[in-house]
């Protein structure tokens, strides 16, 4: 395969700077836009000065500066967005501006000139489903609107609409791609990202804080088996037009993560149960279980996780160790 250049936005993020590191590997050119809002220059450091990589600090509404870096790239991955749910409820404005906006320039401007567009979404479109493991044809079943919390899932489902308009009428040519969980190394907890959180309470031997009963359940996909599916879809013409579940159908409660967070930290830390609307907002819903069924894009591409729940744990152990 002919070398590429692909835009990451959203590319000093925990997800699109191991896409960088990947994509860098197999020889492969890449241009990040980052605004650093929730990204961080110490993710892609390592990265500068690399003949294959360069990194533009601004906004993706920032159309001039989009424009050129699409003109001059094949194919654009599309992560930035305002991502955790902590995040959401407290700047709902920025999360629905920042993933509507955002997206709509990012399609405006491929669309001029024809550029594969992989938009990164998320497991949280499906919203208060019962009908796990979910499928991507499913129905989606969202709360109401006056819950800052659904603005998040509304917001990236617009943009899947808008995504798939594009390439309907405009015959853009668009890939969409479902994020269940992605964990792992460089992942801040800063915005409520709970295996980050939990791996710093437990290495401090504080209490982790686990919201709700605890039972509701979670799958967990490592950063590196992600990565692996986005770029495998990248290179697949037949994963066009198409939305793809991306994640570990391994599930497992929010209790028992804690739980084995402290046993393979080797941990003293307590566990505390905190009601959601001390953690969040007042009526604050959450799902009882979020599982991906990854039969298409198995099929399409053999994709398989690599990494169980406890080995995704202790990378991130280990790497929150060594910055410590």
């Amino acid at each position: 395969m002919a070398q590429r250049s692909i835009l990451i936005t959203g590319g000093a993020g925990f997800i699109g700077s191991h896409l960088a590191d990947a994509l860098i590997a197999r020889g492969e050119r890449v241009a990040v836009i980052d605004d650093l809002s929730t990204g961080a220059i110490a993710n892609i450091r390592h990265l500068k000065g690399h003949p294959h990589f360069q990194y533009t600090l601004d906004t993706i509404t920032n159309e001039a500066v989009l424009a050129e870096l699409i003109d001059e790239s094949d194919a654009v991955v599309h992560l930035a967005a305002a991502v955790g749910v902590q995040l959401i409820v407290q700047s709902p404005v920025r999360t629905i501006e920042t993933n509507v906006t955002g997206t709509e320039l990012v399609l405006r401007r491929a669309a001029k000139k024809g550029k594969t567009v992989l938009l990164a979404s998320t497991s949280e479109v499906y919203g208060k489903s019962e009908q796990a493991p979910f499928r991507e044809d499913a129905d989606l079943v969202l709360g109401p609107s006056t819950m800052a919390r659904w603005s998040y899932a509304c917001s990236k489902l617009l943009d899947e609409f808008l995504a798939l308009a594009y390439h309907k009428e405009r015959d853009l040519p668009v890939i969409i791609a479902r994020l269940f969980n992605t964990v792992g190394p460089r992942q801040t907890g800063r915005y409520g990202m709970v295996l980050p959180r939990f791996v710093r309470s437990a290495i401090r031997n504080v209490p982790l804080r686990v919201y709700g009963d605890g039972r509701q359940t979670r799958c967990f996909c490592y950063v590196g088996d992600t990565v692996r599916a986005l770029i495998d879809l990248l290179d697949h013409p037949a994963a066009i037009g198409q939305i793809f579940n991306v994640g570990n159908p391994q599930e497992v409660s929010i209790l028992e993560l804690a739980q084995r967070v402290i046993a393979l930290a080797g941990s003293a830390s307590p566990i505390v149960l905190v009601p959601y609307e001390h953690a969040y907002e007042a009526g604050f819903e959450d799902m009882r279980r979020r599982v991906p069924d990854v039969t298409r894009i198995r099929e399409l591409t053999g994709f398989q996780p690599t990494l169980d729940l406890d080995a995704i744990i202790q990378s991130v152990i280990a790497y929150e160790q060594s910055v410590e």
